[in-house]
């Protein structure tokens, strides 16, 4: 089966910003006008396409990145009556979430970036926009709720242009804003667009109002001097002050030129809800965001060698996919979402996943919607599909030719910033709950899952409260586990104070054969990160070679165990100085023992100090809250250890207890009305002041 697509009318685009800015009701009117989906659902009674899971539906938000496929011909522009093929992913605009979005951007070729018109740049909007800037995806600012009482066009692309320092350039202006909003003015043409009718649909372009005239050809003459920036024509024409002459199909052509190189951002405007500029959004699509083909080819190494290597976007190429998400369903198993880079990918194809050197065998294909499916026999360069059968994958492998290997670049996964220990209520629901956390971290890498060793509590670690909340709220729906949940202790440490000399004889008679076991040990601090420094410092063979390995375990049993609140002890030295022996009654279990009780009689004269885990804790926030974050960070007894700034945005690193940090992120982001975001990673181990000590020790008990 061929391609029944050219690669050049292929858009591959994500639909982006801050929550509630109205991204799935706008793919929601992109599939209602591409004839996709003949009803439109709403968020607001969790009826939409593209929010399927019974927790988007219930809480009105997107959690996971949905997939869809649709078709658009354009009315206007450069590709005008040619139909394209747009595979769109609807992100989530909740921070917890972030990486749908980073995922998402990851495999996308171009992106609309949807804003609030009444609220302009909002904090998950800075954050996916710098997603973007890393991925180097190019956008399109789709400005929505135009119709809502305080919508300011004006407003918002000077938002645009001060916090995310781009270069927002209008090709619309609107008619009227809010309840007034009654159409809009194509700036390239300098026609005026009435909406008509239920859809939304404009009528024929007509003359502009009188009363907009002055501003729209403000605005046009501002679009040319961008574009002129970027294109020899139309920079020509506005030189030798011919700006009558340059046409809608010149600037439509440097705009798109200045888009893919990302020095322009193209900025329209609409009502999703009531549907009006959507059908104009799409021909903005399709004009300004690029094809497969119109960007550089996959970069990636050759697997052992590392040698560079490229996969263009064609067909002819070998093969090359990147695996980009994992999703369990019941009926099917674990469906494995790829985006084609280079070739065609067949059913019952060998594929190599070179991250794990084996070969797999794709079982079926299909294009997703939401969460239906369409099988095919077939995928090509440019295509986002997903494929079943394909066991041992995980995210960010890459699958190519086995004749061809490529290794590409995987995907970054944010680290997680908050913990919580879950338990399952009963003995059966145990291995029930295990599975369900193994699967639900599959699919989701931001996802952490580990048994803590000191408490053998379960620890769940995710991006932020709602985040884990959604994970527990899956586990019951979806696996049938209902888990308790709790917020886990601070790991403590112990060490020794200082250096002390311990004798210790152990002597025991039982009737039968003895114990006898005799060693001095010299115990004291050592450096941060040690853990234990054993040294034999014995002469003339005092205690026989075979005995010292059974002193060593002792002392580390004694370690594991601590000696002052139960929390594990590092960071010691121990020479073993001196001892003696029974010709009968010395055994390796008699020097264990020894070595044990001698090390907990030197650690508690030497006295104990409590040892608190550090965090190494990096804030990004703009620098109107730089004062409130400092301040925050040193009332939790942290100490900045550095700042940068880039922009009107400061770094902040500073090293801050663990104990001090349950709740940060969420108080940072009220604090910093959700702007700053926070990582936070474990760094050293350093003394508890003696003050609070007392107070841990006393919770303790």
């Amino acid at each position: 089966m061929s391609r029944t697509t050219r690669i050049e009318r292929y858009r591959n685009i994500g639909i982006m910003a801050h929550i509630d800015a109205g991204k799935t009701t706008l793919t929601e009117r992109i599939l209602f006008f591409t004839g996709r989906i003949h009803t439109v659902g709403e968020v607001h009674d969790g009826a939409t396409e593209m929010d399927w899971m019974e927790q988007e539906k219930k809480r009105g938000i997107t959690i996971t990145s949905a997939a869809t496929t649709a078709s658009w011909k354009p009315m206007r522009g450069p590709f005008a009556g040619h139909p394209h093929r747009i595979n769109i992913l609807d992100t989530p605009g909740h921070v917890d979430f972030t990486i749908e979005v980073e995922r998402s951007l990851r495999v996308l070729d171009g992106a609309v970036a949807v804003f609030d018109a009444s609220q302009g740049v909002e904090p998950q909007s800075e954050t996916v926009w710098h997603q973007a800037n890393r991925h180097g995806v190019p956008r399109i600012a789709f400005l929505n709720k135009m119709d809502k009482v305080g919508a300011d066009f004006a407003m918002c692309v000077h938002s645009i242009r001060q916090r995310l320092d781009a270069h927002p350039v209008p090709v619309q202006l609107p008619i009227g804003a809010g309840p007034e909003f009654t159409g809009l003015i194509d700036l390239p043409r300098m026609r005026a667009f009435l909406f008509d009718g239920e859809r939304g649909e404009p009528a024929e372009g007509q003359e502009i109002p009188a009363h907009l005239r002055a501003e729209a050809e403000a605005l046009r003459l501002r679009l040319i001097e961008a574009c002129a920036e970027v294109d020899g024509t139309v920079l020509q024409k506005y030189v030798e002050e011919r700006l009558a002459d340059i046409t809608a199909e010149e600037l439509e052509r440097a705009l798109r030129t200045g888009t893919l190189q990302r020095q322009l951002v193209p900025v329209l405007c609409g009502a999703a809800f009531k549907n009006k500029g959507v059908r104009m959004l799409l021909d903005g699509i399709i004009n300004y965001l690029p094809a497969p083909s119109d960007l550089p080819a996959a970069r990636g190494e050759t697997p052992g060698t590392r040698e560079p290597v490229t996969r263009a976007a064609s067909d002819e190429e070998p093969l090359c996919a990147l695996v980009f998400k994992l999703m369990h369903d019941k009926a099917v198993g674990s469906i494995v979402f790829l985006r084609v880079y280079s070739g065609t990918l067949r059913t019952g194809m060998a594929v190599l996943n070179t991250r794990q050197e084996r070969r797999e065998r794709v079982g079926r294909l299909m294009f997703m919607h939401a969460n239906k499916r369409e099988e095919v026999d077939e995928v090509h360069a440019g295509d986002i599909c997903a494929a079943l059968n394909l066991r041992g994958v995980r995210t960010g492998d890459t699958l190519c030719a086995p004749e061809a290997p490529v290794v590409l670049e995987s995907l970054r996964f944010p680290e997680p910033v908050v913990q919580l220990a879950i338990e399952a209520r009963s003995r059966a629901e145990q291995q029930k709950m295990e599975d369900g956390l193994t699967r639900l971290a599959a699919e989701d890498p931001s996802l952490r899952v580990e048994v803590d060793p000191e408490t053998g509590q379960q620890l769940l670690s995710g991006m932020g409260e709602l985040h884990l909340e959604i994970v527990v709220d899956r586990l019951r729906t979806e696996y049938g586990v209902e888990a308790s949940v709790g917020q886990p202790r601070v790991a403590y440490r112990e060490t020794p104070r200082q250096k002390v000399r311990q004798e210790y004889r152990h002597v025991r008679q039982t009737g039968g054969p003895g114990q006898f076991a005799h060693v001095v040990l010299e115990v004291a601090p050592a450096p941060r990160g040690s853990g234990l420094v054993f040294v034999d410092e014995t002469h003339g063979g005092v205690i026989p070679k075979e005995f010292i390995p059974a002193i060593e375990k002792g002392v580390a049993g004694a370690m594991d165990r601590g000696v002052l609140a139960g929390y594990p002890m590092v960071d010691v030295e121990v020479h073993l100085v001196d001892g003696s022996t029974h010709v009968r009654d010395s055994t390796p279990q008699a020097f264990t023992m020894a070595g044990s009780l001698a090390f907990q009689e030197a650690a508690r004269s030497a006295g104990v100090q409590l040892l608190e885990p550090m965090m190494d804790v990096e804030v990004t926030t703009p620098e109107e809250f730089l004062g409130d974050v400092l301040g925050d960070l040193s009332a939790r007894r942290g100490r900045v250890r550095g700042m940068e700034g880039h922009g009107a945005v400061r770094n902040v690193s500073a090293l801050v207890p663990m104990a001090s940090l349950f709740g940060y992120v969420n108080s940072l982001r009220g604090r910093t009305q959700g702007r700053a975001t926070a990582s936070l990673r474990l760094a050293t181990y350093e003394p508890v002041p003696d003050a609070l000590q007392v107070s841990v020790l006393a919770a303790r008990k």
